[in-house]
């Protein structure tokens, strides 16, 4: 099995849980307040890693407490942190995120992160890694990574998330596009929506490839997964799950994919287990520690 590395963001995320969130102007009393570790690179890394992979988190933490116990937190889950650099001046990441009714909002102050750059590597890409990106660090950055990630011979996979303008030629860089329908509309300029058929999707991934991705993912929440390769597309289920909190469920199918490209599954394969993993993950507060086991997911599995 190859390794899985992770270039992105490390967040503490603040979540508080309320019974809805509040109107315009309105305050609500009586909320919970957790303090968790995040940020979407931080979370894929823990998915894969409680997975079984060996997996390295790389990104920057500022020079504070939060950055402390994001590194306490990675080593605790045996995701090797020695390019987790620490920059003076800015604040480690902040996600301010609002629980209500099974859903959530999210705002985040990317301090640290967007002070990343590719320069700060103390890793060559390897041809058996795994590695994967998204796009809450700087776009030039992840350009330059996957680009050097994908000359080594490694395998890329780029979460296109949050959706921001990037340059035309990045997908070249990559094997597995992965990202909600939301964002593929957005890269895309489709009009998606809940009512959207899987062959409409399947269209909007196939712009995605007609650009570079070799193959593209688009995951659709409660119905599932689409998955488009050079030899058409195929459909994922969702599996059931009892929904508490789905903060970080995309980050668990990203890292879950992730695991399962270095195990040597197929893109079709890979996105089976990672739809599996996710409908654990909301089963749980939080977004990094609520990252399912593998038995946990081989469980899932078993019962579909």
């Amino acid at each position: 099995m190859s390794r899985v590395v992770v270039c992105g963001s490390l967040n503490m995320d603040v979540v508080v849980q309320s019974a809805r969130l509040p109107e315009r102007g309105e305050t609500i009393v009586g909320a919970e307040v957790s303090f968790l570790p995040g940020g979407k690179g931080l979370n894929q890394a823990i998915a894969s890693a409680r997975l079984g992979v060996p997996t390295a988190m790389v990104g920057t933490v500022g020079n504070d407490a939060f950055a402390n116990s994001l590194r306490g937190f990675l080593a605790d889950n045996d995701v090797d942190s020695t390019g987790v650099i620490e920059v003076d001046g800015p604040a480690t990441g902040v996600a301010l995120i609002q629980v209500a009714d099974g859903d959530n909002s999210i705002t985040v102050a990317s301090g640290a992160n967007m002070h990343f750059d590719a320069s700060m590597l103390n890793h060559e890409p390897q041809r058996d890694e795994v590695w994967v990106a998204q796009f809450e660090t700087p776009v030039a950055a992840t350009r330059e990574i996957l680009a050097r990630a994908r000359k080594a011979g490694a395998r890329t996979v780029l979460n296109l998330a949050p959706f921001v303008e990037h340059p035309a030629d990045l997908l070249q860089s990559v094997d597995v596009a992965v990202l909600n329908e939301i964002e593929l509309s957005q890269a895309t300029g489709t009009r998606l929506d809940a009512s959207s058929s899987p062959e409409s999707v399947a269209a909007a991934c196939g712009v995605l490839r007609d650009r570079g991705a070799r193959a593209v993912i688009a995951t659709l929440g409660e119905r599932g997964a689409v998955v488009v390769t050079a030899t058409g597309f195929d459909t994922i289920p969702a599996f059931p799950t009892k929904v508490t909190d789905t903060t970080g469920a995309g980050d668990c199918f990203v890292g879950a994919l992730a695991s399962q490209l270095a195990a040597g599954r197929t893109p079709t394969e890979a996105a089976r287990f990672a739809s599996a993993a996710a409908s654990c993950s909301v089963e749980r507060l939080g977004a990094a520690p609520a990252m399912p086991t593998d038995q946990e997911v081989a469980a899932r599995l078993a019962k579909a």
